[in-house]
């Protein structure tokens, strides 16, 4: 009975979390799916990879259909021995959506249990940072793997906390699944920013450690967090060495290019270019969202509706009711500084009153962690607004570089926010035997949160309300349109400020009356918790709901097949295609082999050539990576496919190398260089200096190679040469994985014409073989395998000591007591 007594209530929160989730994404029991444009670009890319499972029942870690050619590391790619993964889909049980939503609130929940919150404040709170604006927008989007690695962030910080407790068993345990978690999820970005608060964290209390000199514990607890990070990184060993090797091929390494594409001088020594890093960076006043939704506008697809400015402007100008009613569901309301917005990084008004409240009240000191973390992100989220801070990371910060849309960072802020207010709540109720320490909290609140938002109420006429693509739309609709819009802006500014002062006078008066003895705890607490999620549910609604659902079947197939997509693929041959308009999107993936494509981590040196030749209508790039159609787009905007005659095909011999130093004189040389006769080789890589001299001689370019066979991680030639030849291939030269063979004989292949591959091959007729063999993937297995049965191992370890031993122990010790 006391074991029931001790989970029920736990049980029935779990229970409230699901029916929560399922009824906020309630279209899901209609068998319905979010359509995630995200998701839909993805599912465009995993195309090749996803038919070749459903086909080969194998795994094939490359696909053809996107940049040329490029691994499915970061494509969802199936890892061995991932058993990290299958638990993570025990705990996923519900449909997507509800999945990750239910995954915030029983991550968040194992945190502030963890704070010694009790279940019914622990679940208010969970509700509170799951219904968070922008956790809610990016699951709308389809941002799926930064929503699941967010998810995991609180269970991280929980197991931390228990660690340096002392409670090294429990905690090493929660810490190392919870880290074997968060880094399966598979977004790097948000688990680099989970490691700088950790290390605050993590430095607030071994500060404390040692000015206590407990100098043994603080090594327990080093050695407890390494041995739960070993184990956790090592059961995810496989994604993550892959990752790594990946990372230097991708446009997430450092350019060895030394000039920019037009011709100046590549001056960064980043992996990528500051401007790219920062381009999202939050407002400094724009920050203010968190606690108004729409001051800076909402988003660049507000719904400003039948009653705004703009609706009237409409019928003025003689449109139609339904057609201006239309027209105003979706207006460019947003004018701070980041160039698109979905919606506002809103946090809630209540959260932030009651977050404030804990600082008053609360005299736990862990609150300055949360608050030092939210305030260091938020300057970090700033990003090209606060260059001294943001340029410092990116100069001298490891990895700091490698990450872009600086503004996600405030993912911390939105953790730590929910955390304060659950700890003002729980302090503000603890204190009810001292009205006056909770009168003067709370006033001191009131005054502090109001203020705010009077400063913000004067300080309306010092803003300009325009966004950085207003001149584009006068252009298009004219100077009214764009004073029209601002009008807007202004309303919503005012009314959401109105809004916030509404709730932050509410929530002061329930909690007043509570110090009042008016309305009981209990009471007080469900009211304010209401209060509290309905803030943010209003406000998540207006930009992820029931509309955005569609069939399952449209999630399945995002893309229907164009008469240009038709043509095309009557064409059975291998070759490729190169979209001009939509070269950065996953559409063409979908259908057909591809150097454009959808992904944050595309290959660097494909893009380079992209950059550097193909948008400088340099043909014969095309030419050699064997693009045989251009989808166009004419003056009425139909599109129309162009067929390039001149594709160099899958292998040709050529007659030439041109032997260069560097990888400048490489792209320079793609400048003049007939690629049907001509290669360009760099003599420093691939064993350049020892190849060369062999390089160096006229070749025979009669022969002929043909392809036979062509799967993602496998192509099969055949050759037919009177003498010895060079063939190049029009395939991505990628080291780590691919292997060529010459009649069943592992044989040397290397870069050539800056992406693609090359080999010597013998006179006469021969089989050549290109397969997708990667070493990782067997080294990161093995070590998963060896990770999981060892994290396996600790936990019945950990469980037998905590239930068995301790309890043994202490009983012998109470024996021995007795005797004495």
């Amino acid at each position: 009975m006391k074991i029931v007594n001790k989970f029920y209530p736990h049980a029935l929160v779990i229970l409230g979390f699901i029916l929560v989730s399922l009824i906020y994404f309630y279209p899901v029991l209609q068998g319905k799916q979010i359509f995630q444009s995200d998701i839909a670009q993805y599912t465009g890319m995993a195309k090749e990879q996803n038919d070749f499972r459903a086909t080969e029942h194998a795994e094939p870690f490359w696909t053809n259909s996107a940049f040329g050619g490029m691994p499915t590391y970061q494509l969802g790619a199936n890892y061995p021995n991932d058993f990290v993964g299958k638990l993570d889909d025990l705990l996923r049980f519900l449909p997507r959506p509800a999945d990750y939503l239910f995954l915030y609130f029983l991550g968040f929940y194992g945190l502030l249990l963890v704070l010694k919150t009790d279940p019914l404040k622990a679940f208010i709170g969970a509700l509170a940072f799951g219904f968070s604006t922008y956790l809610i927008i990016i699951l709308g989007v389809g941002h799926n793997a930064k929503a699941h690695a967010i998810a995991y962030m609180p269970l991280v910080i929980a197991g931390f906390l228990l660690v340096f407790r002392k409670k090294y068993i429990w905690g090493g345990l929660l810490t190392m699944f919870a880290v074997a978690l968060e880094v399966n999820a598979n977004h790097f970005q948000m688990t680099y920013y989970l490691l700088i608060f950790l290390l605050i964290l993590s430095g607030y209390f071994a500060f404390n450690f040692i000015k206590q000199k407990e100098y043994k514990p603080l090594l327990i607890t080093i050695g407890t967090l390494a041995i739960a990070g070993i184990f956790a990184i090592g059961a995810n060993a496989t994604n993550l060495l892959a990752t790594s090797e990946y990372a230097k091929f991708s446009i997430r390494d450092k350019s060895e290019l030394t000039f920019n594409p037009d011709g100046s001088k590549n001056l960064t020594t980043a992996a990528m270019t500051t401007d790219y890093i920062t381009e999202y960076s939050y407002g400094i006043a724009e920050s203010f969202n968190l606690i108004a939704p729409r001051l800076f506008g909402g988003s660049s697809n507000e719904n400003v509706g039948t009653d705004s400015r703009m609706y009237s402007f409409m019928l003025e100008q003689g449109v139609p009711a339904s057609q201006a009613e239309e027209f105003v569901s979706g207006m460019p309301t947003y004018w701070g500084d980041q160039p698109i917005v979905s919606a506002p990084a809103y946090i809630g008004v209540v959260v932030f009153f009651l977050a404030i409240l804990a600082l008053f009240i609360d005299e736990r000191k862990i609150k300055y962690v949360f608050l030092a973390g939210a305030l260091f992100t938020l300057m970090l989220s700033w990003g090209k607004n606060f260059p001294a801070l943001t340029d410092f990371f990116i100069e001298y910060v490891p990895m700091y570089d490698k990450f872009r849309a600086v503004s996600s960072i405030q993912v911390i802020l939105e953790l730590c926010f929910p955390v304060l207010a659950v700890m003002g709540l729980q302090s503000f109720f603890k204190s009810k035997d001292e009205p006056k320490l909770q009168q003067k909290a709370l006033v001191q609140t009131g005054v502090f949160g109001l203020g705010v938002l009077l400063i913000l109420v004067f300080a309306k006429s010092m803003f300009h309300f325009t966004g950085m693509n207003d001149n584009g739309y006068m252009q298009a609709y004219g100077p009214a349109f764009v004073d029209t819009l601002k009008e807007d802006r202004m309303s919503l500014y005012s009314a959401d400020l109105l809004r916030s002062g509404f709730f932050i006078v509410v929530t002061f008066g329930i909690l007043w009356l509570c110090i009042k003895n008016k309305l009981a705890q209990n009471t007080t607490l469900i009211i304010v918790g209401i209060l509290m999620i309905f803030d943010l549910f209003f406000v998540d609604k207006k930009y992820v709901s029931a509309k955005d659902f569609v069939s399952p079947v449209q999630i399945a197939a995002p893309f229907q097949q164009t008469p240009v997509d038709t043509e095309i693929l009557n064409d059975k041959s291998i070759y490729r295609v190169f979209d001009i308009q939509g070269q950065l999107q996953g559409r063409s993936s979908y259908f057909h082999k591809t150097i454009g494509g959808y992904s944050a981590v595309r290959p660097r040196r494909m893009q380079q050539l992209i950059d550097y030749q193909i948008m400088k209508n340099n043909f014969e790039v095309l030419n050699m990576l064997n693009v045989k159609y251009v989808i166009q787009v004419n003056k009425e905007g139909k599109e129309f496919p162009t067929i390039n005659p001149d594709a160099n095909g899958n292998a040709w011999f050529v007659s030439t190398v041109k032997l260069v130093n560097k990888p400048d004189d490489v792209m320079k040389a793609l400048n003049t260089i007939d690629t049907k006769k001509v290669a360009v080789f760099n003599v420093r890589e691939h064993e350049g200096k020892f190849r060369s001299a062999r390089l160096k001689k006229q070749w025979d370019t009669t022969g002929t190679v043909k392809v036979i066979e062509y799967k993602p991680n496998y192509i099969k030639y055949e050759s037919s040469n009177g003498k010895d030849g060079l063939a190049v291939f029009s395939e991505m030269y990628y080291k780590n994985g691919w292997n060529a063979y010459v009649d069943g004989k592992l044989t040397d292949h290397f870069p050539v014409d800056y992406v693609l591959r090359a080999m010597e091959v013998p006179g006469g007729k021969h089989t050549i073989e290109f397969k997708f063999e990667p070493q990782v993937i067997k080294i990161g297995s093995t070590i998963a395998l060896v990770s999981s049965i060892g994290m396996l191992l600790l936990l019945v370890g950990g469980i037998y000591f905590e239930k068995f031993y301790r309890k043994n122990s202490q009983r012998i010790h109470g024996d021995t007591q007795k005797n004495i």
